[in-house]
């Protein structure tokens, strides 16, 4: 997994996640996050319109950043996801949970 720091943009932190998320490389990606957080960031929008695979541990790391953000008032936002991926957030019910956008203009619309 590659996770690219794409800046800011209306005070939104827009973050390209590319490849895989799970067990070996969803840690990294609540690390980062949460880096950011620490440091003050409380908007985020994810795009994941590289990513090809999110494991549980994939989703558990994007629910433990959106508590994250919650508590401090902030919001994270997905944006992009191609169909597989797509399908395992309807399917866990993360979609009625997180935000999802076609793109990250979409998402920006709504930051």
């Amino acid at each position: 997994m590659e996770i690219i720091d794409g800046g800011k943009t209306k005070n939104t932190v827009i973050v390209a996640v590319k490849g895989r998320m799970d067990a070996v490389s969803a840690p990294e990606f609540e690390k980062r996050l949460g880096d950011w957080i620490e440091g003050g960031e409380i908007r985020f929008i994810i795009d994941f319109c590289d990513l090809d695979y999110i494991s549980s541990a994939g989703l558990r790391s994007i629910l433990t950043t959106a508590k994250k953000l919650k508590a401090k008032d902030g919001q994270i936002f997905l944006a992009a996801l191609k169909e597989a991926v797509k399908e395992v957030f309807e399917i866990s019910g993360f979609s009625s949970i997180i935000p999802i956008y076609d793109s990250v203009e979409a998402a920006l619309s709504q930051a």
